[in-house]
């Protein structure tokens, strides 16, 4: 025998057999069949109260338990009376088998009620057995009074312990655990009270040290005020060390019945507060949207007039800070507002997912504030900037150029200055009146060789004009100094021309007087003047710096270095032959013993000066091939926009093509964010490369389609697109567990719309939609359909997406609360009034949502309504967009 089998050992034919949860207690009668006397005593007069409480219905009462159920009328009579419902006819006798044959009908009625009877019959109850009639007694209270009680998906005791602990909890001193000693010092029977009636109890006065005081109190408002008679005694239960669980029980569960209009207002109020909990949680994220746009839209209309604003600066060192100061501006600023963009066309999809599922009007933003505006005033900052940027690039590519032509123009300057030094001294000497005939000589070659170097520099002083002429036309900001320096380079230059003119037509009168001629000092001066200012020219373009906007140009630039590199070995050999007419020189003075002055007459270059100049042109070239190939591979960008719009093209196709579940469809997604994360540290080493190529001033490459606009536009659209694919699949699953769809369905609205979306991009047109709905078995009319396209495509965009068309099926398989359910709540806490008041709804509601339907009901105007009468009906039609019932 175990405890959750109770039964009882007795001969003949019925037993009680109650294999019930609420029965796992201990069994006072499966001890010897005895009783603790205090508890027969306590359950005796608990036991005829409670039947006496429903007997009296029928004008009736018992006074002995076991003797007045003996003959079977007041027990059949008790169970119609309970049950409401009508047991066979009575048999009217007086005699012995009378009586039985009429408590064998109570007892068959009992067991038609699901109730398994042990070791039970009628002759006990005839014979006034009194423990077997208690036992009766116990469990058509157990079958009719406790057993249908259910909280929360608990039933029987355990309900009925649960509802009490539930009722208590708030109250100081009340702890309850079990139907035994946690009702002795009678707080829990007053809190009870109070806790449905607190006009009859003042809890606050009771004392736990007062125990039969609070049990009488609780007794006599229970019986005076609730209509539950007194059942128990407070001496019983204060001096009984462990009062009877089943007397405590069946005393509770009338309070249980007697508050069950209570509990259905408590129902009501839980729905309420649902639904209020709902449209607080919406009203949240749309100030929260709401916040977040106008923040945007402010920064937005900040940061316009500064991206407008095209006062150039007349120094390249100001314009770098602008550019500087707009990387800046990509680099930090807008990034987050991007983040922030897309955060927010995610929260309003999010707010109009939940508002749709709670059966909610779809929210409109405040004028100015809608996702469109947003995305127009957005579309408007980025034409700004990209005209900006622009503007910017082409200010610096002016200022670049006038900053290189100055420069070239005073490293010219200087080259040409520092070699007219003297030079006017030296073409007004009179050095040749008393020169020896070798010094005549020597002067006349000299003026040769000057004047050859004279005339390879023509090139280099129309330059000089040309370079002040281009910054003239660029309005270069200190014009006035190069028009200064250019003019009195140009005098100098025509004074040159005439004091030349002037010496060669001395030389040429003294010429005829002078005959011997050093032939050799004579050509190596003519040969090596011209070399040498063809290393001059050498070295100076192999170190010129370089400016290219383009490909093209480098590519210019590396043919033209090219181009020189192949005249090397013909100027290898010019250079031989220079140095051979030297060898000759000394071969000609060793072989005839001649010393010479180590000075060649003719020239003041030296055979070390060719060297030395021929060693500095091989040293320059490679260097030359190193910086013009460094410039070649920055221009090189072709591989991040392909890869971006691969994924962009994955992700268009990956909502409609991906299997399983939405869990499984969400990671996958949540992989393909991962690897799009992952893949950032490319997009910086580009923004590098970039911002290298345009500090070079390399603005085109031919070698790309890609430029780096393109690039963080496809960057920026493939985070958003990404973004906005799992928040779809987000709002799926919200629909899916909010409309309790099950997988099957999704996967079944999933296989539809695949097989109806042609084109599979995720959208079907109306006519492909028509064929769907009517594969699912709908039959549609032309005026039916168009109401539908309303709904799943309210913007008129001639499409329709998944979302919309999963929101539409769920809409017409799945049910929400409505205003009507709403209203009737508010009816019951109302006690059927067609208002509320205030105290109804502090009483009933938690103190934060009482205070927003408060806060919210407008003033009841009905002649029926009191002082601080609210409206709870218009009240319960505006929460969901609907006008007065």
């Amino acid at each position: 025998m175990t405890t959750v089998e109770t039964h009882m050992t007795y001969s003949n034919s019925y037993t009680i057999n109650q294999e019930e949860v609420y029965m796992t207690q201990e069994d006072d009668w499966d001890r010897d069949l005895l009783l603790d006397p205090a508890w027969e005593k306590q359950q005796r007069k608990t036991f005829t109260a409670w039947c006496n409480s429903h007997l009296r219905k029928a004008g009736t009462q018992i006074d002995n338990i076991e003797e007045d159920f003996r003959n079977g009328l007041k027990l059949m009579l008790l169970l119609e009376v309970i049950s409401g419902e009508r047991l066979p006819k009575p048999d009217k006798g007086k005699m012995r088998f009378h009586k039985i044959a009429n408590v064998n009908k109570a007892l068959d009625f009992i067991c038609s009620k699901g109730v398994k009877l042990v070791s039970i019959g009628a002759e006990e109850i005839v014979d006034g057995n009194a423990k077997m009639t208690l036992g009766m007694i116990w469990t058509i209270i157990l079958r009719f009074a406790i057993q249908d009680i259910s909280v929360e998906e608990t039933s029987a005791k355990e309900g009925l312990l649960l509802w009490c602990q539930r009722k208590t909890a708030p109250y100081r001193n009340v702890n309850v655990q079990n139907f035994h000693i946690s009702w002795k010092d009678g707080l829990a029977l007053c809190a009870l009270i109070h806790r449905h009636r607190p006009d009859l109890i003042d809890y606050a006065k009771l004392r736990k040290d007062d125990p039969i005081g609070n049990l009488n109190t609780a007794f006599e408002v229970a019986e005076k005020f609730l209509d539950i008679p007194k059942m128990l005694d407070a001496e019983d239960i204060v001096n009984t060390p462990k009062p009877d669980e089943k007397a405590i029980m069946t005393y509770v569960s009338c309070f249980y019945h007697a508050f069950a209009g209570a509990e259905q207002a408590e129902t009501a109020a839980n729905r309420i507060c649902k639904v209020l909990a709902v449209n607080q949680e919406n009203e949240k994220l749309m100030e929260e949207y709401e916040k977040l746009a106008s923040e945007l839209l402010e920064w937005i209309r900040r940061t316009t007039p500064w991206l407008e604003n095209r006062a150039a600066e007349q120094t390249m060192r100001a314009m770098q800070q602008k550019l500087e100061d707009f990387r800046d501006y990509r680099r930090i600023h807008k990034p987050p507002r991007v983040q922030e963009k897309c955060q927010l066309e995610i929260n309003f999809n999010t707010l109009q997912t939940k508002l749709r599922l709670s059966n909610r009007p779809a929210f409109m933003p405040s004028e100015g504030k809608m996702v469109s505006d947003i995305a127009n005033a957005w579309k408007g900052l980025e034409q700004v900037e990209k005209g900006y940027e622009e503007w910017l690039l082409t200010e610096i590519r002016r200022l670049e150029r006038l900053d290189h032509l100055a420069e070239k123009f005073k490293q010219k300057c200087s080259m040409h200055e520092s070699w007219t030094g003297g030079k006017e001294d030296l073409l007004s000497q009179k050095d040749f009146e008393s020169a020896s005939l070798m010094e005549i000589r020597a002067l006349m070659r000299k003026h040769e060789a000057f004047e050859s170097d004279l005339a390879a520099h023509q090139d280099r002083v129309e330059q000089i004009a040309a370079i002040a002429q281009e910054l003239n036309e660029l309005d270069y900001h200190d014009a006035a100094t190069v028009n200064a320096r250019c003019q009195g380079i140009c005098d100098q230059w025509d004074n040159l021309g005439t004091l030349t003119q002037k010496r060669r037509d001395a030389l040429e009168r003294v010429e005829k007087l002078w005959e011997t001629i050093d032939q050799l000092y004579l050509e190596f001066a003519k040969r090596a003047a011209p070399f040498n200012n063809w290393m001059d020219g050498a070295m100076e373009d192999l170190q010129d710096m370089f400016i290219v906007h383009s490909i093209e140009e480098i590519q210019s630039l590396i043919t033209a270095h090219d181009q020189f590199k192949a005249t090397l070995p013909e100027a290898d050999k010019e250079r031989m032959a220079t140095m051979g007419i030297h060898s000759e020189i000394l071969k000609i003075a060793q072989t005839y013993g001649i010393k010479l002055s180590g000075i060649n007459p003719y020239t003041n270059l030296s055979p070390q000066d060719i060297s030395t100049k021929w060693d500095t042109v091989k040293h320059l070239v490679p260097l030359r091939d190193q910086m013009l190939q460094e410039e070649v591979a920055r221009q090189q960008a072709n591989i991040i926009g392909p890869w971006i719009q691969t994924k962009m093209e994955e992700i268009s196709h990956v909502s409609v093509d991906i299997a399983g579940s939405l869990e499984e469809q969400m990671n996958s997604l949540k992989q393909y964010e991962q690897n799009i994360i992952n893949y950032k540290s490319n997009i910086d080493k580009l923004e590098g490369d970039h911002q290298l190529s345009q500090e070079s001033l390399i603005f085109d490459n031919k070698h790309t389609n890609y430029t780096m606009e393109h690039v963080r536009v496809g960057w920026e659209q493939l985070l958003t697109t990404i973004a906005r694919t799992i928040n779809e699949v987000e709002n799926q699953i919200l629909t899916r567990d909010a409309k309790g769809i099950s997988q099957e369905q999704l996967n079944e609205f999933r296989a539809s719309f695949n097989h109806f979306d042609r084109k599979r991009n995720g959208m079907m047109d109306p006519d492909d939609f028509r064929a769907c709905l009517i594969s699912m078995g709908y039959d549609l009319g032309e005026v039916e359909f168009a109401r539908i396209m309303t709904l799943v495509d309210a913007n008129n965009t001639g499409v329709v997406t998944f979302q919309a068309f999963i929101d539409f099926m769920t809409r017409e398989t799945a049910e929400t609360d409505t205003a009507e359910q709403v209203m009737a709540s508010f009816k019951i806490l109302a006690s059927d009034k067609n208002y509320i008041t205030v105290d109804e709804l502090r009483r009933e509601l938690p103190p934060d949502q009482a205070e927003y339907c408060i806060s919210r009901m407008t003033r009841y105007i009905g002649a029926d309504g009191s002082t601080g009468a609210l409206d709870y009906i218009s009240f319960s039609s505006a929460l969901y967009g609907e006008s007065d019932l």
